[in-house]
């Protein structure tokens, strides 16, 4: 840890940071007979791997054996960082390469290799790690950012700008060739040092890569004085070429058309595209080298093509074989300052039912826990032991697998019929708030990840069955499914359950209606081949009514009748009870322009209201006449005898609101 080099007299550090030193190092001569702990161990101050800074405000990679420490502001830094109820997951347990490649996946799977200074990881192979790195062992690496070159004054610009091609007034990368015209990138000249934008994601060259080369022996060639060739592996090189003088950062690259080796930096080199040796067409005083060298430059970056896009299709078509990996879990899992509610056995609901029932707290039963959709407790039903309403706690789920659809991915089918009412799984996942479901999301669009798991539990809890679930995750969406969501209290806490909407034969796909409680999809296109279907996920199925009323009004264009047919405009109503803020079956308001809608339930109402009917939030709460001031938050409203200091500005947005929302 102190010299960077490696030894046969190392002494391991037992302690927290797993580190290892050389005796000469730690001023020893001999091996301690005690426990040998290193001095950060003894005094729990551990240095930030990040930032360098000591202190004990500092948290440790939750790998076992990693023995890396950082702030959580430092760590937090890195998109490669992974965030789990124990702690986090350091980014030296994810590949860099691959999390710019945005294979998400594929970068924390493997043998990864990792700086000794920093906290950069890759894939072991030429694949991934960056060119420049210099390896002190097998698994243990010093990236190219230690490079002791000062970029800023070695970095040899291109006199023509990236986007257009064109010269002119360009803005140069201080730390690679690149050049720019302001305007192309739309943005002002800025002062002083500036990076582009790979530069500044950490974007590096890799082994195998063909690039362009500005260097002194070639500048006399065209193409503003850049050469062709391909960047090596500093042991495929010749001994002598390995011997000549190199630093960190540094990489051998090899020259097409004369065959010469050199070691450059990132700052005389950048990418070769496909269509580069087209710009010399049409030349004839064209060097005769410099010609072979763009055609054998062209030759070799389609067998690098031809080998990456094999390589690529060998993946998808093992990938194909089973679905993307995840880790199977049982029960919820917290993750951050989400907490799992347990009641005390004196404030769990005692149903009604007897042991001596036909079926004791069934499906036909009539278990006044289930009509309210509480889960009966072992400690407290009379049923006892013949107790049928304790599906969560048991898991009592019918067998079911994962199988491969046409269109939609992966799914799930039942291997036995199921009953109507029938609970058939629980949907399982990380518990996690809503901040940190904005970051997920954020960082799932970043890398292109297009497959969202996420459900609403409550307002402030949301579960995720992205990295970890059960096998409800692949169930896929239906705007005419044959399972719903119910949301149901769970020896304190609520907890999501998947129930069968009707009959479901043996064989049958299960699918539910995803709503807008699904987080993160957007505006995804529906494929589930249902006839109501609403052609995308987020949007209501359409009703039979609204079926037919297309089929009349297609028939109607197809008459070709003269007069034009005056069609009202349908009224949007909200997805969520006004009054709870859950889904559901839902009564709406029919007064014009009101989108409010509600359960039964919580209109204290055992039938949907006859005729046209105007919702409680425009009568005022005192004395029912028409109320002209509404509470923002809930159906709380006041006439104008009653609206005098009934309503304040939210604190939160400045909307109105009622005492209720202080």
């Amino acid at each position: 840890k102190i010299c960077e080099s490696s030894g046969e007299s190392l002494v391991s550090c037992e302690g927290e940071c797993c580190s290892v030193f050389h005796l000469e190092c730690l001023g020893l001569k001999s091996v301690p007979d005690e426990k040998f702990v290193c001095t950060e161990c003894k005094n729990g101050e551990h240095t930030c791997f990040s930032c360098k800074l000591p202190g004990k405000d500092v948290k440790r990679c939750s790998v076992n054996t990693c023995g890396k420490f950082y702030h959580e502001a430092c760590v937090r830094k890195f998109a490669t960082a992974l965030f789990e109820s124990r702690g986090f997951r350091c980014p030296q347990h994810c590949c860099t390469a691959c999390s710019m490649d945005k294979d998400i996946h594929k970068a924390s799977k493997g043998r990864m290799v990792r700086c000794f200074r920093c906290p950069i990881a890759y894939h072991s192979g030429d694949g991934c790690i960056a060119a420049g790195s210099l390896f002190l062992s097998s698994h243990i690496l010093i990236c190219s950012n230690h490079s002791k070159r000062n970029h800023s004054s070695s970095a040899v610009n291109v006199g023509f700008c990236f986007v257009c091609a064109r010269g002119g007034k360009l803005l140069c990368c201080e730390s690679c060739p690149a050049s720019f015209h302001p305007e192309c990138l739309n943005i002002e000249m800025p002062e002083g040092c500036w990076n582009c934008n790979d530069c500044k994601a950490g974007k590096k060259l890799r082994y195998k890569q063909i690039v362009w080369v500005k260097l002194g022996n070639y500048r006399q060639v065209r193409y503003f004085g850049w050469w062709p060739a391909e960047i090596c592996n500093p042991r495929s090189v010749p001994l002598n070429i390995q011997g000549l003088k190199h630093d960190i950062g540094d990489f051998p690259v090899f020259f097409f058309g004369s065959h010469d080796y050199y070691w450059v930096h990132q700052g005389r080199v950048f990418p070769y595209v496909e269509g580069d040796k087209s710009f010399a067409e049409g030349q004839t005083s064209i060097n005769k080298t410099f010609k072979k060298a763009l055609e054998e430059a062209a030759k070799r970056f389609q067998e690098l093509k031809a080998q990456r896009e094999s390589k690529e299709a060998l993946e998808i078509e093992r990938n194909s074989r089973k679905p993307p990996p995840y880790k199977h879990i049982k029960s919820n899992k917290v993750i951050g300052k989400v907490q799992i509610q347990v009641a005390d056995l004196s404030e769990i609901p005692r149903c009604n039912c007897k042991p001596s029932d036909e079926n004791p707290c069934g499906l036909e039963s009539e278990c006044l826990n289930r009509m309210l959709q509480y889960e009966c407790h072992p400690q407290v039903c009379p049923a006892g032991e013949r107790c049928q309403n304790q599906c969560f706690t048991k898991r009592l789920y019918p067998d079911a697998e994962i199988i491969k659809t046409d269109r939609r991915g992966w799914g799930l089918r039942t291997k036995r019929s199921i009953k109507k009412g029938e609970f058939v799984n629980e949907y399982v996942g990380e518990l996690i708030d809503e901040e940190e479901c904005r970051l997920r999301i954020k960082r799932a669009h970043e890398n292109s990840v297009t497959n969202f798991y996420m459900l609403t539990v409550t307002k402030d809890r949301i579960i995720d069955a992205g990295p970890k679930g059960n096998y409800s995750r692949f169930m896929n969406h239906s705007c005419n499914p044959n399972c719903e969501t119910q949301k149901w209290t769970v020896n304190g806490d609520i907890r999501v359950g998947l129930f069968a909407l009707c009959d479901i034969p043996a064989g049958m796909e299960l699918t539910f209606n995803y709503n807008l409680d699904c987080l993160g999809n957007g505006r995804t296109e529906c494929h589930c081949g249902a006839e109501n279907c609403s052609g995308f996920l987020g949007v209501r199925p359409k009703t039979a009514f609204a079926t037919a009323n297309e089929e009349k009004v297609k028939n109607a264009k197809l008459k070709q009748k003269k007069r034009k047919i005056k069609t009202e405009q349908k009224q949007m109503h909200e997805d969520n009870c006004f009054q709870c803020g859950d889904g559901g079956e839902l009564v709406m308001c029919d007064k014009k322009d009101c989108p409010k809608a509600y359960h039964l339930l919580c209109l204290n109402l055992t039938q949907p209201p006859f005729g046209k009917w105007e919702c409680p939030w425009h009568q005022c709460d005192v004395c029912s006449n028409p109320a002209v001031s509404f509470c923002e938050f809930c159906p709380h409203s006041f006439c104008k005898d009653h609206e005098k200091g009934a309503l304040v500005a939210s604190a939160l947005d400045g909307r109105l609101c009622c005492s209720a929302h202080d």
